[in-house]
């Protein structure tokens, strides 16, 4: 007599079958699911948050300076007792000058024929440095006189000028931060350009990453 059905053999053949569908189905969701929490844990961290930061205010503020006017700065000690001294061309005539810190002259305002006297001076500053593991930058903006004083960044005893300064941390957990800038002469004198390399160990995940930037200094006065 003639059944209709399916044999055991047939029902066991179709639940493993199933069941290998489903867990190929569950492990490319596992997988795609790490991969996202990956990424945007690498996105939202700590680290690439301050990358941002730091990037973004190293290229607002060296478009706004001076490319006539601008110091490369390497670093000695720690802390309080940092002392900085101007990096300036020994030998080439072009060459590449690599320091620690960074100042930036620029205006607050919008540029106007005067200030563009050859006796003039911008009024404001930003320098870039790192600070016990932190990238940090100090603003300063002289009082309105005419014309206007500009304070110095670093004291003629080679120390950060603290008084008056408003003073920012950009990224947290800094190894090293690097300032690069190409010389056309003998003068120091720069293309107009300075490079940033930062590298932050980012505490969630015990890695070692790098972050490029690089800013045109796009005024010159006087002309």
């Amino acid at each position: 007599m003639k059944r209709n059905g399916l044999t055991i053999i047939e029902l066991i053949t179709a639940i493993s079958l199933s069941c290998i569908v489903m867990l190929t189905v569950a492990i490319v969701v596992q997988s795609g699911y790490k991969s996202w929490n990956r990424n945007y844990n690498n996105a939202n961290s700590q680290s690439q948050i301050d990358s941002i930061g730091s990037i973004s205010t190293f290229g607002s503020f060296g478009r706004r300076a001076n490319k006539k006017d601008y110091y490369v700065y390497s670093t000695s000690g720690t802390g309080t007792g940092t002392t900085y001294t101007k990096v300036t061309p020994v030998a080439n005539p072009e060459e590449n000058l690599t320091g620690q810190a960074v100042e930036f002259r620029y205006w607050s305002t919008d540029v106007t024929a005067t200030m563009l006297s050859p006796t003039s001076v911008t009024d404001s500053y930003a320098l870039f440095y790192i600070d016990s593991g932190q990238l940090k930058v100090d603003f300063f903006t002289s009082p309105t006189t005419n014309p206007p004083t500009l304070a110095q960044a670093i004291s003629a005893a080679g120390h950060r000028i603290t008084a008056g300064v408003n003073t920012y941390t950009l990224a947290h957990y800094v190894t090293s931060v690097a300032f690069t800038h190409t010389t056309k002469d003998m003068a120091g004198d720069g293309y107009g350009s300075v490079r940033m390399k930062l590298i932050v160990n980012d505490p969630n995940d015990s890695q070692s990453k790098t972050f490029l930037a690089a800013t045109c200094l796009r005024n010159t006065w006087p002309e």
